[in-house]
This record gives structure tokens, C-alpha cells and sequence, in this order.
């Protein structure tokens, strides 16, 4: 079976963009996937994961969402809060600040 883990837009484009290489043609599925992660992907794959590092530094963030903040790089505190409305957690301005610090640090 294959392994199940979360993964960011960055590396979705890297992993097709490899597959692209080795296969003659890719699925339209695959075609798909390729496209709209180089169209939203606004990060490397290398700042992806600094940036992941440093979302997991700050304790309030779940694992499942710190991967959204690196796939959507949000630097408006409305869009933070939104990434954080299924959670149950009601976060401070300080909180909102750090995310919104270390996304523009890798943007």
C-alpha cells in the first residue's frame, strides 16, 4: 500500500513535473494537478518546508493547518482567521501576527 502524508503545493508540483519527465504522457487528472499547482504553488519547495518548520514552532498550530497557511501564504488577518474557523481555537492578535511574520519571512 501506499503511504498517506500531508504534502504542500510545492512539492505536488515537483513530484508531477518528475512524473512528467519520466512518463511519455501524463493523465488528465495528472495534467490537472500539474497545472494548478504551478498556477497557486507561491512558494519553492525548500521555502515551503522552511516555512513549515517554522509554523510547527508555534504551538497553536495544528499540523493539517499549518499546511494550508504554507499552500495559501496568507498576510491578511482575515485570511488567517479563516484558515483557523474549523478549529476550535479563537486566536489573539499576537497569534495572528506570528503566522502572518513567518509567512512574509519566506514569501
Amino acid at each position: 500500500m501506499s503511504e498517506e502524508r500531508l504534502v504542500t503545493l510545492a512539492e505536488v508540483k515537483e513530484l508531477m513535473q518528475e512524473e512528467a519527465k519520466e512518463r511519455a504522457e501524463l493523465t488528465n487528472e495528472q495534467k490537472v494537478t500539474l497545472d494548478h499547482a504551478s498556477k497557486f504553488s507561491k512558494l519553492s519547495t525548500g521555502e515551503a518546508k522552511a516555512l513549515l518548520e517554522d509554523l510547527k514552532q508555534l504551538e497553536f498550530i495544528s499540523e493539517t493547518v499549518a499546511y494550508r497557511i504554507v499552500d495559501i501564504c496568507p498576510v491578511y488577518p482575515e485570511d488567517v482567521r479563516a484558515l483557523f474557523a474549523k478549529e476550535r481555537l479563537i486566536l489573539e492578535k499576537k497569534q495572528i501576527d506570528q503566522v502572518i511574520a513567518a509567512v512574509k519571512k519566506h514569501v
